[in-house]
């Protein structure tokens, strides 16, 4: 037999394996056996075998169990190894008791106990967390499965009291003798007594009612027979131990993990007369509903066979139709009818299904229950205090792992009950009964609150650690509250200290709010709900109880500070949002500032030192702050402050000198206030109004970010009201939790729905808010609370449902809407106005906006539609400038504007920055010389740009040129281009000319001032318009092919037809993103040149940092995405004219115009060879002059291909007579055709 095939060995090794090891076989026979499973069956073979209670182990058996821990390290993730050893139950058979029966061999011992470790690991940990896919969760619960089986062998004491002995001997070792492998079997048996009891309960075999002893309960009591609970407590309180303590912690917890710390302290007492009276109401309750149920089944019994019962005719309930429902039961039955009889519940989505409830109590034996007390006992005693300072320790130095502080919290929570319920002694729990305690958990819940609300994936296990921790808030809150009645006046008076700081910090108050505002059902389950409404319950009795005994409480109050700009020359017309001065009126206030100037001194004497005329703060740079700088220099002349705008413009002048815009350095006085003069009356643009408040603050926070970090928030004292703090419970997200926890007030307990109707009745009551609780949810509640047949057992309930519908029908006899406002949550505006009268709040001071009248609409209007076309005006400063009606805003008036359908969106009155600056008359007597002596020059614009004195940007040089009539279009201002020599004719050592120049390619975006995304787009229809089809992108597209990018070219055309494609059948359109598939297309998408190309072609690149892709616009509809397409492909497929003859017409016109562009195309391609020096060829000479006669299309804007654009044939032959070694790239030039007339 070959030895090779691993079934083969399976097979040879079947006579030496034991029973389990057989049928483990039998039971994975649809499991894939190959070389692991092999191995690991023959190494679990090699470890021994049972004979009787007594296990004879191998010679190799240490070495197979160190095998054992090297096949789990190299596991996979569905961990496949641990759930064969738990199938073949290795731990039951072999591992328990090699611990048991050979603890003398040491080595095979710490083995044992770490492969034990790694066994019991929880499947939380081996998966990481609770897996989604189907697959892994069934891995998952097999796991889980495995657990359990290992927790239940693990109830026997013999297996503890090795671990004890074991345990007991290591301790018993001093510090200077106890090795570092002591240590490590010492955390290991601890790991190993924490996973054993971390393991949670089967619910299919944990089905045993309450006394009745459960696994976790026999593991407790084989840990107590084995005396470990002894070396717990003497871990948590030996000073030498504390390295242990967060072990024993999180050891403690998991053994109360089902307890209640009330009834566990109870225990041996007998049963209280006040549980006694609590178990009769319970059953007096269950009795009623059981008499009103008999009653029920007894109306329904009839003599007739219910096939007789009749049919009636409900009147006022209307059916689908129009006619009233028929009801064909009896009617007895017609008080259960509703409209969802016989309708499929609907299914709610599990992201919105309410969180479950994880932890459940039980009461456990009686022997059990007696045991874990008396370690409370002793605990409390001797450990609590210590152990819990040394835990605390370790969280605040950080020596403790994530999440720890979680044990710390449940102990604090659940020693102090205990201690609470059992003989109350603060002696033994002053640790944490200190406002430092109450620091630290307020902290922690606050973190909890806020990673619950931005970890969304985690939601449910921060909800679960938030509610640790108001268990300790509340448990706190409990013992104070305990200490008051105290018969010792030291226990009051730290009682009173303590709550006169936690009620002086407004982070204790406002704790409350924060939680109920973000309370989600979704990810908190509804015993959070509850603990939250009785700890509030408690802190608003404690704090009403603390004021009245005060008589008046002094409490902290904080509130963010903002820092708020001086603002700038208050009186100016133009700041203040008055109407604009015109120019006769800034005429008449110039002598005055004259005036004023004479009597300053010389130019040498007068000081600039103190004067900045930028703001260095800006995140605007310095060189661009001219224009702001001119801005101040006119609000000091408008504010009559002449010497302060003189200083203002020398210290200008000394930061900006070129250009001389503020004047050469030795300018005269009298220049000086001629210039003065200019700014004064000149239309300087604004940036920003004063309506902006809104804006305005949000602005000065980002400049002043630093300063708010530092001076955030200002602390101040005030006197506290309880009535105004009450007051912030009356809003909608609290009533509304409140009402979610009296939906199951059957479930709840006696006290907890006392505190819901405390807290309603307070807002209700105490506050004449009885409006707010006017909603039907509610209204709904109360009915099923008044005909349950059980309602003497809820008499503060019932009360308060008769007390809230008295008060809303008295409403409703004077306000008929309360009926419709049932249907809306309300907040206290809303409650006002359903008690006062709808309107009432308008007049008094509530903040909101005043409406607009129609009066005020048709002036808006009006003057919308005067001023919307003059060009360089602020629209809405003139509105808000002759607006008689009530102050608006800025703000105010744009969003009514779009609201009335008079403009598309807010953005089209963004206000832009300027960078204006002013033209004196020597300047443009400059640039009109300039411009006259470089008129007939190829680049007029770059000669007037190298000469000119004052240097400006081209789009500010191309302005005035236009506002000066020297132009009449930007084209004229084109670049003209020179004819491209071949490279036969470049002369040896040079080299030729760039076929694309990159000033040149932005040339036209600069002349054009920069275009925004939606004029590119738009330009596409004006090209489009004007014949026009061919785009500039051919030299691109050459380059990128000879760089290798062809199929990156072919990819963006498909796309470009896929998308027009769908456009056309879809009959709409969407921005499409471009999804680069493969690496060599995300590669040219990160090409420089290809990116530019995209440009070209009008596709739009990533406008924030949420989008990651180029995108194709939606503007460009399907006939221009197939001439964009078009333009992408190879030339020799689309021919030289094609994009000429797509502009032809039908029939001989077609034709003949054709021909016409293809002679003028010839006869141009010669002129410029003659141009260019090349000599050119008898025939083309021909050509020419034949063609200088034929008639020329009209005069139009054209982008046409040099010579390298002729048909393919042509150029075959004509490249000879060129003398050209070979054909350049094409080159895209911007002629103009001569008008047929010239």
């Amino acid at each position: 037999m070959d030895g090779s095939d691993p079934r083969a060995r399976t097979a040879s090794f079947l006579p030496l394996l034991p029973p389990w090891a057989v049928s483990l076989l039998a039971g994975h026979c649809c499991m894939d056996l190959y070389m692991m499973n092999c191995e690991l069956l023959a190494t679990c073979s090699a470890l021994g075998y049972l004979e009787g209670d007594t296990y004879h182990k191998e010679p190799d058996c240490l070495e197979c169990v160190k095998d054992l821990i090297r096949y789990l390290r190299h596991e996979d993730e569905t961990r496949d190894i641990r759930q064969q050893l738990g199938a073949a139950q290795i731990l039951q058979s072999d591992l328990l008791p090699i611990l048991t029966q050979h603890r003398q061999d040491k080595p095979l011992f710490d083995a044992v106990v770490r492969l034990m470790v790694n066994l019991t690991q929880p499947a939380l940990v081996c998966f990481g967390s609770l897996p989604k896919e189907p697959s892994f969760r069934h891995h998952f619960l097999q796991v889980l499965s495995y657990l359990q089986a290992y927790k239940e062998a693990f109830t026997s004491e013999k297996a503890f009291g090795v671990i004890s002995e074991t345990l007991y001997e290591l301790l018993q070792l001093g510090w200077e003798e106890r090795q570092e492998e002591d240590n490590l079997l010492i955390e290991r048996i601890l790991l190993l007594v924490r996973n054993i009891l971390h393991v949670p309960a089967d619910p299919d075999q944990d089905k045993s009612i309450d006394d009745d002893a459960s696994v976790h309960d026999q593991l407790l009591w084989a840990m107590h027979l084995s005396g470990l609970d002894d070396l717990l407590l003497f871990l948590a309180s030996a000073p030498a131990e504390q390295q242990w303590s967060l072990h024993v912690l999180e050891i403690i917890s998991l053994m109360f993990r089902d307890q209640n710390p009330e009834q566990l302290a109870a225990v041996g007492q007998g049963r209280l007369a006040q549980e006694r009276s609590a178990d009769v109401a319970e059953l007096e309750v269950l009795r009623q509903r059981e008499i009103a149920a008999r009653k029920t089944r007894a109306l329904q019994r009839s003599n007739r066979h219910s096939r007789f019962g009749g049919s009636y005719i409900v009147q006022g309930l209307k059916s689908i139709g129009e006619r009233d429902v028929i009801f064909h039961k009896g009617l007895h039955n017609l008080q259960n009818y509703s409209s969802d009889l016989g309708k499929q519940r609907r299914r709610v989505p599990k992201r919105r299904q309410a969180a479950r409830e994880l932890s459940a109590q039980r009461r456990s034996a009686l022997n059990v229950r007696l045991f874990l007390r008396d370690f409370c006992s002793e605990f409390l005693e001797n450990c609590y205090n210590r152990l819990m300072g040394a835990v605390k320790d370790h969280l605040l130095r950080e020596k403790a792992q994530q999440h720890d502080e979680t044990y710390y919290m449940w102990a604090l929570a659940f020693f102090m009950a205990f201690n609470r319920a059992a003989a109350f002694q603060p002696g033994l729990i002053s640790e944490t009964l200190s406002v430092r305690t109450f620091h630290f958990i307020e902290q922690n819940l606050t973190n909890y609150y806020e990673m619950m609300l931005t970890d969304r994936k985690e939601a449910a296990s921060w909800a679960r650690r938030m509610h640790l921790a108001l268990k300790a808030y509340q448990e706190l809150l409990a013992t104070v509250n305990v200490m008051d009645m105290s018969p010792d006046e030291a226990v009051r008076e730290s009682s009173r200290v303590i709550k006169n700081n936690i009620f002086y910090v407004m982070e204790y108050r406002e704790l409350f709010l924060a939680l109920f505002r973000k309370f989600d059902e979704r990810h908190q389950p509804r015993s959070f709900l509850r603990d939250l409404v009785e700890t509030t319950h408690l802190f608003l009795k404690m704090l009403e109880r603390f004021c009245q005994s005060r008589g008046s409480l002094v409490v902290q109050n904080k509130r963010k500070k903002r820092k708020k700009k001086k603002k700038k020359a208050l009186d100016q017309p133009a700041a203040s949002g008055s109407v604009p001065l015109s120019p006769e009126e800034l005429e008449a206030r110039w002598p005055a500032l004259a005036e004023q100037l004479q009597c300053c001194p010389q130019a040498a004497e007068l000081s600039v030192d103190s004067v900045v005329p930028f703001d260095a703060a800006s995140e605007v740079p310095v060189e661009e702050q001219r224009a702001e700088a001119m801005v101040r220099i006119q609000d000091c002349l408008l504010a009559g402050r002449a010497p302060q705008a003189l200083r203002l413009l020398r210290s200008a002048r000394e930061v900006w000198p070129e250009g001389d815009v503020f004047g050469c350095e030795d300018m005269s006085p009298e220049e000086e206030a001629q210039l003065l003069k200019q700014v004064l009356l000149a239309p300087l643009p604004r940036q920003q109004g004063p309506e902006e408040h809104g804006a305005e603050e949000e602005e000065e926070e980002e400049e002043e970010e630093e300063e708010e970090e530092l001076q955030a928030v200002q602390v101040s004292e005030k006197e506290f009201n309880f009535l105004d703090y009450l007051r912030r419970f009356a809003c909608s997200s609290v009533v509304r939790a409140y009402v979610l926890l009296l939906q199951s007030y059957k479930q709840n307990s006696a006290h907890t729905n006392h505190c819901a109707a405390k807290m309603l009745h307070r807002l209700a009551h105490d506050l004449r808010m009885e409006a707010l609780l006017f909603q039907l949810s509610l209204f709904c509640l109360f009915n099923r609370l008044l005909s349950d047949p059980a309602a003497g057992a809820y008499k503060e309930l019932v009360t308060f449902a008769k007390y809230i519908l008295a008060k809303f029908f008295a409403l409703t006899a004077v306000n008929q809407k309360a009926f419709v406002e049932l249907l809306f949550w309300k907040n206290t505006a809303v409650v006002r106005e359903m008690t006062e009268g709808y309107g009432s709040l308008d007049g008094g001071s509530s903040g909101r906006r005043p409406a607009w009248s129609p009066e005020e609409e048709a002036q808006l209007r009006e003057l919308y539609l005067a001023h919307k076309d003059v060009e360089g005006q602020d629209v809405v400063g003139v509105i808000l400038a002759q607006l008689t009606t009530a102050p608006r805003t800025r703000k105010q008036v744009i969003h009514h504007l779009v609201r009335l359908g008079l403009a598309d969106s807010v953005k089209d009155f963004q206000r832009k920055g300027t960078n204006i600056v002013l033209w004196t008359e020597d300047q443009e007597l400059e640039l009109q010389r300039l411009f006259e002596e470089f008129h007939g020059s190829d680049d007029v614009l770059g000669q007037i740009m190298k000469n000119i004195t004052a240097k400006r940007s081209r789009a500010r040089i191309v302005e005035k040129l236009l506002a000066l009539g020297l132009v009449t279009e930007r084209r004229e201002l084109y670049k003209k281009r020179q004819k491209k020599l071949a490279r036969s004719s470049v002369p040896s050592g040079e080299e030729p000319p760039e076929d694309f120049d990159q000033e040149d390619m932005e040339e036209e975006e600069n002349l054009s001032g920069g275009k925004s995304e939606e004029e590119e787009e738009e330009g596409w229809g004006v090209d489009e318009g004007q014949g026009s089809t061919v785009l500039p992108t051919e030299s691109l597209q050459q380059s990128l092919q000879q760089e290798g990018l062809s199929a990156p070219i072919l990819w963006l055309q498909s796309c470009l037809v896929r998308v027009a494609d769908d456009r056309e059948e879809d009959g709409c359109s969407q921005p499409v993103p471009l999804v680069p598939l493969t690496e060599e297309n995300e590669e040219a998408m990160e090409n420089e040149q290809f990116q530019q190309l995209l440009r070209k072609l009008g596709v739009r690149p990533p406008s924030s940092e949420q989008e990651a892709f180029w995108r194709i616009p939606a503007k460009l509809s399907p006939t221009q995405l197939r001439r964009v397409a078009a333009s992408l492909s190879p030339q020799e497929e689309r021919g030289p004219l094609q994009p000429d003859a797509e502009l032809a017409g039908p029939g001989e016109e077609a034709g003949h115009e054709a021909e016409h562009r293809a002679q003028a195309l010839r006869a141009l391609l010669l002129a410029r060879k003659k141009k260019a020096g090349v000599a050119p060829p008898t025939e083309e000479g021909a050509t020419t002059s034949g063609t200088e006669q034929l008639p020329v299309a009209p005069a139009k804007r054209q982008l046409l291909d040099s010579d390298e654009e002729q048909d393919g044939e042509e150029r075959t032959g004509r490249a000879p007579e060129l003398g050209a070694s070979g054909i350049q790239r094409k080159k895209r030039l911007h002629i103009e055709d001569e008008d047929e007339n010239d």
